[in-house]
């Protein structure tokens, strides 16, 4: 998905200059789902370190994706990267939500809703 439109209560400036740095910078280049009970969630510490604070709660982030998801992008040229579905950037600047109350459905190719998180918690087993 790409960014059509971008506001903040704070930081305005900022979020501009981010999506603004390339053509990749308004797309997702990574979505990850954390669940609440994450020893580092429960920690309830911020530590205002990106590293630290994206495991303690879902996120995505606008920019560069990560190469190794992508079967074979390892060793991908840039433009076989895009081809393929990656996102290149200059950027990649996570963006933290999530909370115990957050649920989240995915939509399958038939269209049916299938309950991926729910109350912050998978809604499934996970091997």
């Amino acid at each position: 998905g790409d960014v059509v439109h971008a506001e903040a209560k704070r930081g305005q400036d900022a979020l501009d200059t981010i999506i603004s740095t390339d053509d990749g910078a308004r797309s997702i280049g990574e979505i990850a789902l954390v669940p609440h009970s994450s020893p580092i969630s429960q920690s309830d510490l911020l530590f205002y370190n990106t590293l630290y604070d994206e495991n303690a709660s879902n996120h995505l982030a606008l920019g560069q994706a990560y190469r190794f998801t992508l079967e074979g992008g390892t060793e991908m040229s840039a433009d076989e990267f895009t081809e393929a579905g990656g996102n290149s950037s200059l950027v990649h600047v996570d963006f933290m939500m999530g909370s115990g109350d957050m649920d989240i459905d995915g939509i399958t190719s038939d269209g049916t809703r299938a309950p991926i998180f729910r109350q912050g918690e998978w809604a499934f087993e996970v091997e």
